[in-house]
């Protein structure tokens, strides 16, 4: 192929994507691949929903209830649990990542996000530990956060306020895994 069917293809590549949303195409997480045999979920707002304003910078920033089932304490000994937001303009923002949560629970609820005593908060992008809440830049398409947990056969000896490149890595080699996505979007 020529220069100019070169120019022509790649025309024809960039016409194609601005027809399906150009720029504006929602990114997907990168998280690890599990089995999804990990029931996760919220009664705050369905999979795939609109999450509630006052779980957002926009109201209170309360975290979401979290419900489990399905960990296997035959397989993993730990569970952990990241939120990220893929569409962050600067690239993936972490919201929230925990670990040191014993699989032998089972099942559970964290109710406004008060997981079991035990559990370890560790840093999210923002800087801080805990619950950074949804607040993408006014104007934006919705953001997608997409809520997981992780069960790993090996207990994590991360301290409290482990970065969340340190909190990605427990994740490699996961036993299973679930999730659930949430959308938000604030007004211009």
């Amino acid at each position: 192929m020529g220069a100019r069917g070169a120019l022509v293809a790649g025309l024809a590549v960039a016409a194609l994507a601005g027809g399906c949303g150009g720029g504006n195409d929602t990114k997907q997480p990168d998280l690890p691949a599990a089995p999804d045999t990990i029931d996760l979920s919220t009664p705050d707002f369905k999979d795939g929903g609109t999450i509630p304003t006052a779980l957002t910078c926009d109201g209170a920033g309360t975290p979401p209830t979290v419900a489990w089932r399905g960990l296997d304490p035959s397989t993993g000994v730990e569970a952990v649990f990241i939120v990220e937001d893929p569409d962050a303009p600067g690239g993936t923002f972490t919201h929230w990542t925990l670990y040191g949560l014993p699989t032998a629970t089972g099942s559970g609820l964290a109710p406004h996000g008060q997981f079991p005593a035990g559990v370890r908060n560790g840093m999210n992008s923002a800087g801080k530990q805990g619950w950074t809440p949804p607040c993408p830049p006014k104007g934006d398409d919705a953001h997608h956060y997409t809520f997981a947990m992780y069960e790993i056969k090996q207990g994590s000896t991360l301290p409290a306020g482990a970065s969340p490149e340190q909190v990605r890595a427990l994740l490699k080699g996961a036993v299973a895994r679930g999730s659930f996505t949430g959308t938000y979007a604030r007004k211009a």
